[in-house]
C-alpha cells in the first residue's frame, strides 16, 4: 500500500488510513506465517557455541543419593577446559572454596590453580571427588588442602578458615559455591527439616564462611558467591531453593556495600542448569534426562563454562571496579 498524500485529510480519515496500513502489513506478515507452517518441520539442531562440543538431552536418565558423588554419573561432567590458558592472573594467591570437591567448585578449583592460585576445598564427605581434585589441581603445579566439614555447622566455617590460613600463610579469595537443593512438588509437603537444612547449607553456610575470612582478606582480596537462575526468576518445585539463592544475590550486594571501603569486592554468580551431581541426587531419573532443554540453548551448561567467570570476579586485572553484581550466565533464559 503506497504512502497516501494526507494534506487536508481530518484526523480522523489519517487515523482510518493509518489502520488501514496497519491491516496490510499484518496481512503480510499473515500470509508468510502461514507459508511457514507448511514447509517440513524438521527438530533444529542445538547451537554449539563453545571450544569444542557439549552434551544435550537427552542425558543418561540417573538418579544419586544425596549428596551427590560426581564419580558415579554416567556421564562426567567437563571441568577441565583444555583450551582454556593461564596467565597468572591469580599468581600466589590462596583461594578457599565451599563444595569444590565437584561441579562448579571442581572446575573453579582448577582453573584457579592454572592462573597460579593454592586452593584449599571444603566438601561434605565425598572424599573420592575431592581427592580427584587434589590431583587435578595439583597436576597445575599448584598446592590443594581437602577439609571434610559442613558448611552448616559456624564452628566447622571459622576452621576451615584457620586450616586454610595456617596451612598457606593467608587467605585472598572466598568461593562460597557449597549448595543444598531438593524439589518439592507441593509447598504443603516442604518439611520444616527440609526447609533448614537448605538455609543452614545456602545462607547460614554463606554467612558463616564470609565472616570467618573476612579478617584475613586483604585489600583487594574477593568474595565470590554462587547464586543461581533460580533466584532471578523463581521455581514452584524449588521454594526454598529459590529463596536460599535469591537471599544469596541480596547478601552479595549487601556485603560489598559494607566491605567496599576495605578494599575487598564481593560478587555472585548465577549460573542456570549446570551438568553437576547436585540435580541427579535431586531430580527423578527421567527429569534428570531432559535437564537443561527448557533453556534457548537447548541443553545444560558443562562446569568448564561457568569456572572462567570467577576467575575474572577474582583477577585484580579483569574487575577491580566491579563489587555487589550478579553475573548471569543462564543459557539465553
Amino acid at each position: 500500500m503506497s504512502e497516501p498524500n494526507t494534506v487536508g485529510y481530518s484526523l480522523k480519515t489519517k487515523a482510518e488510513i493509518g489502520a488501514a496500513k496497519d491491516r496490510d502489513l499484518q496481512s503480510e506478515v499473515d500470509a508468510l506465517d502461514a507459508a511457514l507452517d507448511n514447509e517440513p518441520q524438521s527438530e533444529a539442531p542445538v547451537a554449539q557455541t563453545g571450544a569444542r562440543p557439549y552434551p544435550v538431552p537427552p542425558l543418561p536418565a540417573q538418579h544419586l543419593p544425596k549428596p551427590g558423588i560426581e564419580a558415579d554419573l554416567e556421564l562426567q561432567p567437563m571441568y577441565d577446559a583444555p583450551y582454556y590458558k593461564g596467565s597468572e592472573k591469580l599468581k600466589d594467591q590462596v583461594a578457599l572454596i565451599t563444595g569444590g570437591d565437584s561441579g562448579i567448585g571442581r572446575s573453579v578449583a582448577i582453573l584457579y590453580a592454572r592462573e597460579g592460585c593454592d586452593v584449599a576445598i571444603v566438601y561434605l564427605d565425598e572424599h573420592e571427588d575431592a581427592e580427584k581434585t587434589r590431583q587435578l589441581v595439583e597436576a597445575e603445579g599448584r598446592r590443594c588442602l581437602l577439609i571434610s566439614g559442613d558448611v552448616a555447622k559456624r564452628d566447622n566455617c571459622f576452621a576451615a578458615v584457620s586450616q586454610t590460613v595456617s596451612h598457606f600463610g593467608k587467605l585472598d579469595i572466598l568461593v562460597n559455591n557449597a549448595a543444598f537443593q531438593l524439589h518439592t512438588e507441593r509447598f504443603e509437603d516442604l518439611s520444616p527439616e527440609q526447609f533448614d537444612r537448605t538455609l543452614k547449607v545456602n545462607l547460614y553456610g554463606y554467612f558463616h564462611m564470609a565472616q570467618a575470612a573476612t579478617p584475613h582478606l586483604p585489600e583487594g582480596g574477593a568474595i565470590i558467591n554462587t547464586g543461581s537462575v533460580v533466584g532471578l526468576k523463581g521455581s514452584g518445585e524449588l521454594l526454598d531453593y529459590g529463596m536460599t539463592k535469591g537471599g544469596i544475590h541480596a547478601f552479595t550486594r549487601s556485603l560489598a556495600a559494607h566491605l567496599v571501603e576495605r578494599g575487598i569486592r564481593v560478587n555472585a554468580v548465577s549460573p542456570g542448569p549446570v551438568w553437576t551431581p547436585l540435580n541427579p541426587a535431586d531430580r527423578p531419573a527421567e527429569e534428570v534426562a531432559q535437564f537443561g532443554s527448557q533453556v534457548p540453548m537447548k541443553r545444560p551448561a558443562q562446569p568448564e563454562e561457568i569456572a572462567p567467570a570467577y576467575v575474572f570476579l577474582a583477577s585484580k586485572q579483569c574487575s577491580s571496579y566491579i563489587t555487589g553484581e550478579i553475573l548471569p550466565i543462564i543459557g539465553g533464559y
